[in-house]
């Protein structure tokens, strides 16, 4: 599935690029529920990983490489690693304002579901 700004994501990068709220850095989850993002999504939708050793990872503005080329613009944060000591399936993930009260952007995997073993 390609990546979703759901309403509540739209609104708050509005906001956020418009100086309407403080920026943060943004949080980086794995769910765990069988659930395709929509328009409606919110936090609540998603069942955020609980296998022991999980944490959201936060992605620190100052991480981000935003390029231009041949008229596409992407932004980019250097590859991430979840720790578990514990195995979980995972269907995708999600990104949060830095208080984790709204979906910015969420995505399920393509080829869902993946199990991430422990220790990785």
């Amino acid at each position: 599935m390609a990546l979703l700004v759901p309403d509540e994501g739209e609104v708050e990068l509005l906001s956020l690029s418009l100086n309407k709220v403080a920026q943060a850095d943004v949080k980086l989850h794995l769910y765990t529920n069988d659930y395709t993002p929509v328009e409606g999504s919110n936090v609540a939708a998603f069942t955020e990983c609980v296998a022991a050793g999980y944490a959201a990872i936060t992605l620190t503005g100052t991480d981000w490489t935003i390029a231009t080329a041949t008229g596409t613009t992407t932004a980019e944060q250097p590859q991430k690693t979840f720790t578990l000591t514990a195995a979980s399936t995972n269907y995708g993930y999600y990104v949060t304002n830095g208080a984790g009260t709204k979906v910015l952007w969420a995505e399920r995997f393509s080829d869902a579901p993946h199990t991430i073993p422990s220790g990785g």
